[in-house]
Formats: structure tokens, C-alpha cells, sequence
């Protein structure tokens, strides 16, 4: 043993299978961290804009106007796209019928309820896919050292004296899927459980958002129909 094998020249020592498996594993691992990356940046830049939607929804602003600035633009997600979901069906209900403010809340709200359905799915997009690069990647490593060992004692069975140097690079190549399920799978999972409690919290400020809208809303209703009926 008078040199070191590097883990290039374990891998190409490796059968075909284990070979299979670790490349596998390198396009999880490559692929997850894409997808972590892209996650981080979506998730952060919606709880930045739910955020900046709300200082501005509660510092006082017109509701006809903040609903004509964000459809001017063409473009609104997160509690934007919530808010403009609830004044739209709100505007609508109310012009086409002299609706009562119960009528009026249970219609905004079902808006409210499509739109935020909606954004959540945005919001775990790619997620599935973390959890499950984070949930097979060590058994399929596992299986690639199980092969690549068995592979080892099987050669080192076919021979009449036995020594460990010819048996040690196979089981390093075999051990080293494992390694690589390992690397692949640890940080899926603890990005998959950060990102998972970041869409629950953005979830939660998003309903309490549109109960607090909606009951804005009905009091709106309810203070246009007193002011109808004298």
C-alpha cells in the first residue's frame, strides 16, 4: 500500500452499478441544491412583499385605490394577489345585487380562500422533491455499498491467500455511495424542514390577513346599506 487511492480513481475502480448509483446520487444532490437555492429566494423575497404589503395596507390607504395600483400593474402575488381576489368579488357582488353584508363576506372569502389555495401551492413548489431526495438518497447509497461489498468478499473469495489491501479499496468504493447518499440527503432535509415551517408561517399570516380583510369588508357593507336605507 504505497499509495493513496483519491476518490476519482475509487470511482472509476467502482463496478458499473456502484458507478450507476453514485451518479444517481450526484444529480440529487446537484439538483436539490438548485432547487434550495431558488426556494431560499422565492421564500424570502414573499415574506419581504407580505410584509411591505402590510405596513402599507394598514397605514391608512384607500382600498379603491391600492386595488386600482396593484391591477394597474399587472402583477400581484401573495397577499396582493389575496387582497385583490377579496376587493374584486367584493366590488362585483356588491354592484350586481343589493346583497347583504353576510352575502357579501362569505363571497369575498371564497375568493380569498381559491387565491390563497393557490399561492400555497406556490409557495411548496419543489418541496416534495427535497423530501424525497432527503428520504431515499441514504437507502439508495446503502444499496450501492451493500453491491459494491458484496462484490469485494465475492473476488476475495475466488483467491487463496486473503490480505486486507486487496480487499480495502472495493469496500472504500462501496463505502463511498454511502457517503454520497448522505451528502445528497442532509441538507434536503434541513432545507425541506426550514422551508416547510417558512410556508407554514406565511400560510398563517395569509388567513389572518384574510379574516381581518373580510371583516373590514363587511363593515363596509353593513355601514352602505345603512346609508341606503336612509
Amino acid at each position: 500500500m504505497h499509495a493513496e487511492l483519491s476518490f476519482f480513481d475509487l470511482f472509476l475502480q467502482a463496478s458499473l452499478l456502484v458507478k450507476s448509483v453514485m451518479l444517481c446520487l450526484l444529480g440529487f444532490s446537484i439538483a436539490s441544491w438548485t432547487m434550495i437555492i431558488q426556494r431560499s429566494k422565492a421564500l424570502n423575497s414573499a415574506q419581504v412583499n407580505a410584509q411591505n404589503f402590510e405596513d402599507k395596507f394598514w397605514s391608512g390607504a384607500d382600498l379603491s385605490k391600492l386595488y386600482k395600483e396593484i391591477s394597474a400593474r399587472g402583477h400581484a402575488d401573495g397577499l396582493e394577489l389575496l387582497f385583490v381576489a377579496g376587493f374584486k368579488e367584493f366590488a362585483r357582488i356588491r354592484k350586481s345585487s343589493n346583497a347583504s353584508p353576510q352575502a357579501v363576506v362569505d363571497g369575498t372569502h371564497r375568493a380569498m380562500r381559491v387565491a390563497l389555495s393557490r399561492e400555497v401551492d406556490t409557495l411548496e413548489t419543489h418541496l416534495s422533491f427535497l423530501a424525497t431526495v432527503g428520504s431515499i438518497s441514504p437507502y439508495i447509497g446503502l444499496f450501492g455499498t451493500v453491491w459494491g461489498i458484496m462484490n469485494s468478499f465475492i473476488a476475495l473469495g475466488a483467491v487463496e491467500q486473503a490480505t486486507l489491501a486487496m480487499v480495502a479499496p472495493g469496500i472504500a468504493e462501496a463505502l463511498i455511495a454511502t457517503a454520497m447518499g448522505l451528502f445528497a440527503a442532509i441538507p434536503a432535509v434541513m432545507a425541506f424542514n426550514r422551508f416547510s415551517h417558512t410556508v407554514e408561517k406565511l400560510e398563517n399570516s395569509y388567513g389572518n390577513f384574510m379574516e381581518e380583510f373580510s371583516s373590514i369588508l363587511q363593515r363596509q357593507s353593513v355601514a352602505s346599506n345603512q346609508q341606503q336605507a336612509q
